[in-house]
């Protein structure tokens, strides 16, 4: 598939995509870009949602990881689920009920004024650092089709990939990522589909699919191996609990909805299509290696993230097949960095700089230009850096960095006590460097235990633990429950 083609393709996706931004987001004031108003429609969130949650990284990386992991994604994916009950139940009436546009202002009205900052600083760092991960995967799709076959750097590449991210979101903050995400939703889903289909028309049938280790879902065996079930499984839950709940990106479409009553369908039924949704990308996984295995077509020296944009935009099918993949990986990539860098405009904005009046327009154009140039500066970094799976990368830098928030959230619900305030950064650093330094010995302590993404569990844990033994020995009783 030629650069050409590949350019016609993105152009004309894009010309689509800033239309809808430009119609959604041209009459957004500051309530607008931060809130949308409080008046969206809880399916149109719901569909959104799955454009947001269904990253570039997944569209590459989860077809990718079936040939050495199968389909134990799926294991998290059920985690995925409760989680998200969860935080349909438990958070959402809480955010509604004082009326939050950042989330983070709860920590401020539960403990203080330095817990409050250090909470936006996590999710500052933790989304900072998703975010560019994540529009890495795209750049380097982008290097590898576009840029590297007409000899343009990486750097550009960068520029340009954040640059569009900009461009959409601007103007009309969430309001704008709502509508241009459900227009990626649409594309999204329809380009796998249309993969699957075409990729069996090629020849490839699910004759074997059960019994191929390709297709083992449910690891009951090893509670050592980084498969197991119940690791998985918890680590799901605790995973979208951290990373949506108390995510001001996913949770800033969320709180868009006219009521708490809305939000919780949209986080329900955006939580029941995921599940269909991931379970298509292991499908065109296992199809995309059925096909190399019978036809001969050889993977080796491609990492798992490479699979599919190689086979898509080979001339292994028909161009339609490389031209959905592009839609589809363009479509979900920019959805995630759209709203990521909404998310941190309005966090950095409101939490940060304490911009919490309606006058905030120039600050906040200054500062989401400021967080997308900080945004391509991480990217050209990672690029420098990268040597794991793009989507391991991303949750293990998510159970490092959303622990101490996970912690934080669970004292202040589940406890009354109050903390000395201006030591709780310290226990917020020292949780992820003690988790880090068990992660790192784990097999050599444990008798061969190595975690996974209960990182994050434990990392909470930590921070659970540090926050009691900065407990104030009074009867003060909480401002916020």
């Amino acid at each position: 598939m030629s650069p050409v083609i590949i350019l016609i393709t993105i152009a004309a996706y894009f010309a689509v995509l800033f239309l809808v931004s430009y119609i959604a987001g041209r009459n957004a004031d500051n309530a607008g870009f931060f809130s949308g108003n409080r008046q969206s429609n809880w399916m149109i969130v719901a569909m959104s949602t799955i454009g947001a949650a269904i990253s570039g990284v997944t569209f590459v990386s989860v077809p990718g990881m079936v040939q050495g992991a199968g389909f134990s994604y799926m294991q998290m994916v059920l985690g995925f689920t409760v989680g998200q009950i969860l935080v349909a139940y438990v958070l959402i009436p809480m955010y509604y009920r004082h009326n939050l546009t950042s989330i983070y202002q709860y920590l401020e009205n539960r403990f203080g004024i330095t817990t409050y900052k250090t909470g936006a600083w996590f999710f500052f760092v933790s989304k900072m650092l998703g975010a560019s991960v994540r529009l890495f995967v795209v750049g380097s799709v982008l290097q590898l089709l576009v840029f590297g076959p007409l000899g343009l750097p990486f750097w550009l590449n960068a520029i340009f990939t954040v640059g569009i991210v900009y461009l959409i979101t601007f103007k009309g903050g969430v309001k704008s990522v709502i509508w241009t995400d459900l227009l990626k939703t649409c594309c999204l889903i329809l380009s796998v589909v249309l993969c699957i289909v075409f990729v069996m028309r090629s020849g490839v049938s699910f004759d074997g699919f059960s019994s191929s280790n390709m297709s083992k879902t449910f690891f009951f065996d090893d509670p050592n191996d980084g498969k197991f079930f119940f690791k998985q499984f918890l680590a799901g839950i605790f995973l979208v609990i951290a990373t949506t709940g108390l995510d001001q990106d996913l949770m800033q479409r969320t709180l868009s909805c006219r009521n708490f009553k809305d939000a919780q369908k949209n986080m329900i039924t955006g939580a029941i299509m995921q599940i269909f949704v991931i379970f298509l990308f292991l499908v065109l996984g296992w199809l995309l290696y059925t096909y190399a295995a019978q036809t001969g077509v050889s993977l080796d020296g491609l990492k798992g993230d490479d699979v599919f944009p190689f086979l898509a935009t080979g001339s292994y099918f028909p161009v339609i097949v490389g031209v959905l993949f592009i839609i589809g990986f363009i479509a979900s990539a920019y959805s995630a960095a759209g709203s990521a860098l909404t998310a941190l405009t309005t966090s950095f904005t409101i939490d940060i700089l304490n911009k919490k009046d309606d006058k905030t327009a120039r600050s906040r154009s200054i500062v989401h230009a400021s967080m997308a140039v900080l945004m391509a500066v991480c990217i050209y970094v990672i690029w420098i850096l990268n040597d794991d799976s793009v989507i391991q990368t991303v949750y293990k830098v998510a159970s490092y960095t959303y622990g101490p928030l996970l912690g934080m959230f669970c004292f202040g619900m589940f406890t009354r006590m109050q903390v000395r305030d201006k030591w709780l950064p310290l226990v917020a650093v020292l949780a992820p460097v003690i988790t880090w330094v068990l992660d790192a010995n784990s097999a050599a302590w444990f008798g061969g235990y190595q975690f996974s993404h209960e990182r994050l569990i434990l990392n909470a844990l930590l921070t659970f633990i540090g926050m009691l033994l900065l407990a104030k020995r009074t009867s003060k009783t909480t401002k916020i429950n």
